[in-house]
């Protein structure tokens, strides 16, 4: 059962959006240096975990999973598809998780003072259930104290009172049901499935998840750059906000969504590269039987695979069909096989050379896959053949 988040939204909603999820113990104000500083840019919005701030607290536990779909229902409640996320520490932990296992709501993944998994587990259920005994204010103070280094808790004590207040103001139920969330959770398995360009930004001084951690992080996400602030503990997005900032802007703005005119253009080409490939009657039957669902990959595919690798002058397009025929038979993809030969057929490609592609294949992928292709090749010149003589 997912819960109705609170949230706060700043700029222009109809700027690409960054979402903001914090730390155990925060709420969304945690994030107020970065909040006004990107909202001049883009759509942002910050939430409070449930259980946090002034999000409902169902009783626990939680898991990772179902404070992740709190996050897909607030994104849909907006009308939001893909973002820009920036999480720490627990906000870190969903962050993985949606990336995961929602790569297409994820554009870019920043990921601050988090871990891939907070082991040992016992320590977490321990202070899930002394929180619950005890409060949340019992503790409040040693929490705070891990989330800045001395120097600066010593220079700047308001800011100090301000946080433990802020952990405070936290349900002693919520803490606690994240706290066996976390207890749970183990997203190393999970790190190679992220795709989202990550930014992996840790603590010198965080004694909670230290830059050895963090570069567990950077090490088993693909496509991820990893920086150390110093000095910094666990909110280094307070203590090190002018350059946490920063480093999120840079991000951002280097994965920037292609404009529209641009996206048009890449289609149109792309849909004129199909259909010479592939002809007019099988592209319009795969546009015109689109649905809301798949039509997002009918957009990518002619996009990227039309519009950019097969329009390549690297290559011509008779190298890359036999290319094509060579790998769809290799891999056995039948389906996509048997449409690239009878297209290969239409397009005046010599069936010897067919043989000498489904030959070749036979010696390097396999006797079976070549096998079939024989197969799917034969009907189509039957069905060629049939259809020339009506």
């Amino acid at each position: 059962m997912t819960v109705t988040l609170n949230y706060e939204q700043y700029g222009d909603p109809t700027k690409p959006t960054v979402l903001f999820l914090g730390s155990l113990g925060s709420d969304l104000s945690m994030w107020g240096p970065q909040i006004h500083a990107l909202a001049t840019d883009w759509n942002v919005v910050a939430a409070d975990h449930r259980g946090h701030g002034a999000s409902p607290a169902p009783s626990g536990p939680y898991t990772i999973e179902e404070l992740a779909g709190d996050v897909v229902d607030l994104l849909d409640s907006l009308e939001l598809g893909a973002v820009h996320y920036v999480g720490l520490s627990l906000g870190g932990a969903v962050g993985q998780w949606l990336a995961a296992h929602h790569p297409e709501r994820v554009r870019t993944l920043t990921l601050l003072c988090t871990s891939p998994a907070f082991q040992p587990a016992q320590p977490w259920y321990d202070r899930a259930a002394s929180v619950r005994n005890d409060g949340l204010a019992s503790i409040a103070d040693s929490i705070v104290s891990r989330w800045f280094t001395p120097e600066l808790a010593e220079h700047d004590p308001e800011l100090v009172a301000r946080h433990v207040e802020m952990v405070k103001g936290t349900t002693d139920e919520g803490y606690a049901a994240c706290c066996e969330a976390l207890a749970t959770w183990d997203g190393r398995p999970d790190l190679a499935r992220i795709v989202a360009p990550t930014l992996v930004i840790a603590g010198e001084q965080d004694p909670a998840t230290p830059p050895s951690t963090m570069q567990q992080l950077a090490d088993g996400i693909a496509d991820s750059t990893f920086h150390v602030l110093s000095p910094g503990a666990h909110l280094a997005n307070v203590e090190q906000a002018g350059r946490v900032t920063k480093l999120i802007r840079e991000h951002i703005s280097s994965r920037v969504t292609p404009s529209a005119a641009h996206r048009t253009a890449a289609f149109e080409e792309g849909l004129r590269v199909r259909r010479s490939v592939l002809g007019d009657a099988h592209v319009d039957r795969s546009i015109e039987s689109a649905t809301e669902f798949t039509r997002p990959f009918q957009d990518f595919i002619t996009r990227t695979a039309w519009g950019d690798i097969w329009a390549r002058p690297g290559l011509d397009h008779r190298t890359r069909r036999l290319l094509t025929l060579a790998i769809l038979t290799a891999v056995g993809n039948e389906h996509e096989l048997d449409m690239h030969i009878r297209a290969a057929l239409r397009a005046g490609i010599d069936p010897d050379d067919l043989v000498e592609v489904f030959l070749h294949t036979a010696v390097y992928a396999g006797v079976p896959n070549s096998n079939r292709a024989f197969a799917l090749g034969k009907q189509a010149l039957a069905d060629t053949e049939g259809g020339a003589g009506s």
